[in-house]
């Protein structure tokens, strides 16, 4: 489902995790005509948002349970599984607090087990949820133009979409609880072998006395050309490495990929070999940085 220029019912929402993706996620949320309330573990986060928002419908909560009181959905976009279990359960969860008929959208990366989980929980509740992992980095969530992959209901589904929207440009149901992190590992397994054989070209290219700028330029036309290639592989040859997603965020998806695999039988020998290879990155201190940071083992 690609973007709508519709006008869209402002609904009251709550938003649990400003880092570098849930913040500007909460603030399209904020500018589309939405009363939002933020929750942050830092609670300090959450003041600078609700005072660079000011003039919006704009709040912040001490708890998730606060900030989902008043809620008709509840966007979390946390770390981890224990991360997004720790907002969500509990006596100060935000299921604690949303009332009957509310609605849980998840875009964490997180297992397809705990998406099943909370969806099980969330309904013996009245409520329902939404697993929504989004693809499209920093820049696609400061822009508004995330891709959403969803597991869940259709009805679940048709009440978030065009919420969603005013941080996307594309927001898909793919299947029932789980399919939404299902898909996002099949796009996170992809672009562990973009990067690694963008990282081998580059390197053999400059290895050969290539001007890689401009060998770019001309493959890029071709068969070659990749998003990871038109976005990356000119900060590579710069040795640039300070954008949009981490080498450490990296290597938590890849464990769920490869949990996933062991699970479901997949064999992903490139995938496995690739985690390990982000691994050497992080000995050299590159946790932090951009993916693309894969091409400095190699020279």
């Amino acid at each position: 489902m690609t973007r709508s220029h519709d006008p869209i019912e402002p609904r009251r929402v709550a938003f649990l995790g400003l880092g570098v993706m849930g913040g500007p996620m909460a603030g399209h949320l904020a500018r589309a005509g939405h009363a939002v309330t933020v929750y942050n573990r830092t609670a300090a986060k959450a003041a600078e948002w609700v005072a660079a928002h000011a003039g919006l419908t704009v709040a912040s909560a001490a708890t998730p349970r606060q900030a989902a009181e008043q809620a008709d959905l509840v966007f979390i976009c946390v770390g981890n599984d224990d991360d997004l279990r720790s907002v969500v359960l509990g006596e100060d969860g935000a299921l604690a607090g949303l009332k009957p008929g509310g609605l849980l959208v998840d875009h964490t990366t997180a297992s397809a087990d705990v998406a099943r989980e909370l969806a099980l929980l969330a309904r013996a509740r009245g409520c329902d949820f939404v697993d929504a992992p989004v693809s499209g980095g920093q820049a696609g969530a400061v822009n508004g133009m995330l891709t959403v992959m969803c597991g869940g209901t259709p009805e679940a589904f048709e009440t978030m979409r065009p919420v969603a929207m005013a941080f996307s440009r594309a927001v898909t149901l793919l299947g029932d609880s789980g399919a939404g992190q299902l898909a996002k590992m099949v796009n996170q397994i992809c672009i562990a072998g973009l990067v690694q054989g963008l990282s081998e070209a580059i390197a053999f290219g400059q290895n050969a006395g290539l001007d890689m700028g401009q060998v770019l330029e001309v493959i890029g036309k071709g068969a070659a050309q990749s998003w990871q290639m038109d976005n990356r592989g000119r900060t590579m040859v710069d040795g640039q490495f300070d954008f949009g997603f981490a080498v450490d965020w990296m290597r938590k998806d890849l464990g769920l990929v490869l949990e996933e695999a062991r699970r479901n039988g997949s064999r992903l020998p490139v995938t496995a070999l690739v985690d390990q290879f982000y691994a050497e990155v992080q000995a050299l201190g590159g946790g932090r940085q951009d993916t693309s940071s894969l091409i400095r083992r190699l020279r």
